[in-house]
């Protein structure tokens, strides 16, 4: 039936490709985008908040900070995925005048987690932590 409708329609008599029906059903609205981008912001400023204030949990509050933190950073930069798609997005990062910040931010995060979890140095936590704002800012 389907057929028949496009093909009574004027469109191309042709079956979609697989892709092109999986663009179409996973398209996101102007509005559904922005209030996408605003709940991936908030809960990467809500984890970063978080984790800044579990670095005083004595004992394990250093670990909890760096996963929190790299889980705000990780959300934040998530969010602008909703504005302007993946691939924009990975476009974007990975030009060549963006591509010493998205390296530099991308090792900060594995080295943070790296750090927090089995080299267990705390001025290693803080170092990557203060480099992964500065290369984000970037």
């Amino acid at each position: 039936m389907d057929k028949l409708k496009r093909v009574l329609s004027g469109r191309d008599a042709e079956e979609p490709s697989g892709l092109a029906e999986v663009v179409d059903a996973t398209s996101l609205g102007w509005g559904t985008r922005v209030k996408g981008f605003i709940a991936c912001f908030a809960i990467g400023c809500l984890c970063s908040l978080l984790g800044s204030c579990l670095l005083w949990v004595p004992t394990k509050g250093l670990t909890l900070f760096a996963v929190f933190y790299t889980l705000g950073n990780i959300a934040s930069i998530g969010s602008t995925l909703f504005l302007m798609g993946p691939m924009r997005q990975l476009k974007r990062m990975f030009e060549p005048t963006r591509l010493i910040a998205t390296i530099v931010m991308l090792l900060c995060l594995v080295l943070t987690l790296c750090s927090a979890f089995w080299w267990h140095k705390k001025g290693l936590v803080l170092l990557f932590c203060i480099l992964q704002f500065f290369a984000l800012a970037w």
